[in-house]
């Protein structure tokens, strides 16, 4: 059982997964900003030594460590800091109703990010919100339960953010369309022929943004931008052609809405992931920041082109799973989490991401109206189905090396 505490300070925030790159960044916002924020909570999921740091510089009044394994260290270590210690998914998905939280900052990577997303919400907790895959796979659920509590999404994505930004003030009736943009990663331009024989090294190259592994691949595979897609059609109820995709290589227009008298509202930033956050933490206000500002004259041209959906199959695949609906977009992202893992370990091809997600939306059973235990159900089926597509390949991949060096031995002549 975790305990409540006090504090009075303007906001108070949980942040989850304070180890990763946005909890890192978010964590600098804080810093920046200490008579409007305190951290009440923080939690990591393996990086027990990087979150007895964040503890002991921050102190909240509660950490959460995944791996049970760490919880003795951190435990002892943050012992002299009056610093409550917790371990395990039950804590994490408890530390979330902690009273005095004003919102939630979910920076948790995938699926894991789910649970967490609703219990915050049943909480009555603002949520802010960089783990898109919740929305991508319980967009429905997540949206229903929000407006039931009264409760803000506020969209941490700089695409997101960026239209959430142009929408302040406006009805959201008037919209016509949005445009989200992407930088292209790193094989913006190149061909089927190139991105055959891509490394992971080569893909975790992001010419504009430091990121995690998993959503840098997702980048590189355009299935980041088609995961945004899902995301944007449940944050501000559009319907799948009212949102487009635009590659935008210098990454300083980061979404623009096109309402119905056709006039375009667009936001540029630089390519700094602590400006959203900023915004999202300190909404409904502006407050004052500390970070470099925008040098027009560093950006003069600015480019736009339609992406490649033939070389980037995943955008298209997302847009499918929009349409189909029910727990379509739950199968599309277990299918590319467990195959951009496969990928990262160099167990399969990068083409081979889009391959398997293709087979799995076609085989993993079809639901139109899914609960949370058909999501939960679904993901621990398709990623079942994902190992079983590459156990089946690399049996297969074994058998063809071994009738191959029998033929080999059976054509060479005997010596001796």
């Amino acid at each position: 059982m975790l305990h409540n505490f006090t504090n009075q300070y303007l906001k108070n925030i949980a942040l989850l997964g304070s180890t990763g790159s946005i909890g890192r960044q978010a964590l600098e916002v804080v810093k920046a900003n200490p008579q409007q924020f305190t951290v009440i909570a923080l939690t990591a999921h393996n990086n027990a030594q990087k979150l007895i740091e964040q503890a002991i510089e921050f102190r909240p009044h509660a950490v959460v460590i995944g791996c049970r394994d760490s919880y003795n260290l951190v435990k002892s270590a943050l012992q002299p800091f009056d610093i409550s210690v917790y371990t395990g998914n039950d804590a994490l998905n408890d530390i979330v109703k902690l009273e005095q939280i004003d919102t939630v900052l979910l920076a948790l990577v995938g699926f894991a990010g789910l649970k967490p997303a609703i219990n915050a919400i049943k909480a009555g907790k603002d949520l802010a919100l960089a783990n898109k895959e919740s929305l991508v796979v319980a967009g429905e659920i997540i949206s229903k339960l929000s407006k039931e509590k009264g409760v803000s999404l506020l969209p941490i994505d700089s695409e997101h953010s960026a239209i959430f930004q142009c929408l302040v003030g406006e009805q959201i009736n008037s919209i016509e369309k949005i445009y989200l943009t992407a930088s292209g990663g790193p094989f913006f331009g190149k061909s089927i022929e190139f991105l055959k024989n891509v490394t992971v090294s080569q893909a975790l190259q992001h010419p504009r943004w430091k990121m995690g592994k998993k959503i840098t691949i997702d980048s590189a595979s355009l299935m980041n931008k088609g995961l945004e897609v899902i995301e944007a059609s449940w944050l501000f109820d559009l319907e799948p052609h009212q949102i487009d995709v635009l590659i935008h290589p210098e990454s300083v227009v980061h979404s623009m809405v096109q309402f119905v008298d056709g006039n375009i509202k667009a936001q540029f930033g630089p390519t700094d992931m602590r400006y959203p956050i900023h915004f999202a933490l300190s909404y409904p206000n502006r407050i004052s920041s500390p970070f470099p500002r925008l040098d027009f004259d560093k950006n003069s041209n600015l480019t736009f082109f339609k992406p490649d959906k033939k070389s980037f199959r995943n955008l298209d695949l997302a847009y499918h799973a929009l349409l189909e609906g029910g727990n379509m977009p739950c199968i599309l992202n277990a299918a590319n989490e467990a195959s951009v893992e496969l990928f990262l370990n160099n167990k399969i091809s990068f083409l081979q991401i889009s391959d398997i997600i293709e087979q799995s939306i076609a085989k993993i059973d079809y639901i139109r109206q899914p609960g949370l235990e058909d999501l939960i159900h679904t993901d621990k089926l398709t990623r079942s189905f994902v190992n079983s597509i590459f156990m089946s390949n690399l049996n297969k991949t074994n058998t063809f090396k071994n009738n191959h060096l029998m033929i080999r031995k059976r054509k060479e002549p005997k010596t001796g």
